[in-house]
């Protein structure tokens, strides 16, 4: 890794004695974490920008590695939009050791994220009669409309700094983005109406803020991470027995064995919903469908 980025400094240095400035090209060159965070700034930016994603499709976001020609691509952008997720922790030091002039803006940044659930905290209340859950915070903060406008905003900002002479057609862009997250959240608040506490099982707890934003209840197989324990996995098909659960939800960067283990022994089916879907306004309206379905 260190002879991959003495490597990529030396090109990022060349890229820039030549250029003269902190990017020669028409369109503003970004990168972000994830699919989701490319549609908000290519919402916001439209061709004024030029958005790469580092966590390839398909690939998980909790153990991921860049690729050298993404390094190398890294050394040119002007912009890195950081999400919060595992391998950012590990990883962004040396992101911006390649590119010491490239801005590392988060995202996250005053969003107030929700404990990690599991499934052994069901029923566990706090003082205020919320599911009490303990360990890590959710990162999928991106799958909540509300808290995505908050990031919107953030983007929004680092947009008209680095090109101020853009800064009225980038808010404007901005304003209708919002107003379609207005309508993308009405439409799901519609879809669940009704369905306050509704459970769904999903192996991966990816879910657990979108299903506090409208009502429901995700309960994840995984723990900690871990597919779990024999004993763990009796107490998740009894439970799905008792909700009344016939679809379990996996995602497509995890195996599903134990997910398989418990839609068989229910007498249910598997379904697929992709929380790292790069068309994301559009997935989350196919996901409440998903969610629906599975509750009749």
């Amino acid at each position: 890794m260190k002879n991959i980025t003495a490597s990529i400094v030396i090109v990022f240095t060349i890229i820039y004695g030549l250029s003269g400035s902190g990017w020669a090209a028409e369109r503003v060159p970004v990168f972000v974490s994830i699919a989701p965070q490319a549609y908000f700034v290519q919402q916001i930016g439209k061709d004024l920008v030029d958005v790469q994603v580092l966590v390839e499709p398909g690939a998980d976001p909790h153990t991921y590695e860049p690729k050298p020609q993404q390094m190398v691509a890294l050394s040119r952008a002007v912009l890195y939009f950081a999400i919060g997720i595992e391998f950012e922790t590990a990883k962004l030091a040396k992101i911006s050791a390649v590119n010491p002039r490239m801005q590392v803006v988060h995202t996250d940044h005053g969003i107030m994220k929700l404990p990690m659930a599991n499934h052994d905290d069901h029923g566990k209340k706090d003082e205020h009669g919320e599911d009490h859950h303990q360990g890590s915070l959710d990162p999928h903060i991106w799958l909540s409309p509300p808290l995505a406008m908050l990031q919107a905003r953030s983007i929004l900002a680092a947009l008209q700094a680095v090109d101020p002479v853009h800064r009225s057609t980038y808010e404007a862009n901005y304003r209708s983005f919002i107003l379609d997250i207005v309508d993308l959240d009405a439409q799901l608040r519609a879809t669940f109406d009704g369905l306050k506490g509704s459970p769904f099982m999903v192996l991966h707890p990816s879910w657990g803020t979108f299903a506090h934003t409208y009502g429901l209840r995700q309960v994840p197989i995984e723990v900690e991470g871990k597919s779990p324990k024999p004993a763990q996995l009796q107490d998740l098909i009894a439970r799905a027995r008792t909700d009344g659960v016939k679809v379990v939800f996996v995602q497509p960067q995890f195996s599903s064995k134990s997910a398989e283990q418990i839609s068989k022994a229910i007498g249910g089916r598997v379904a697929v919903v992709d929380p790292l879907a790069r068309d994301w306004s559009n997935n989350l309206r196919q996901v409440a469908e998903e969610f629906k379905n599975a509750f009749e």
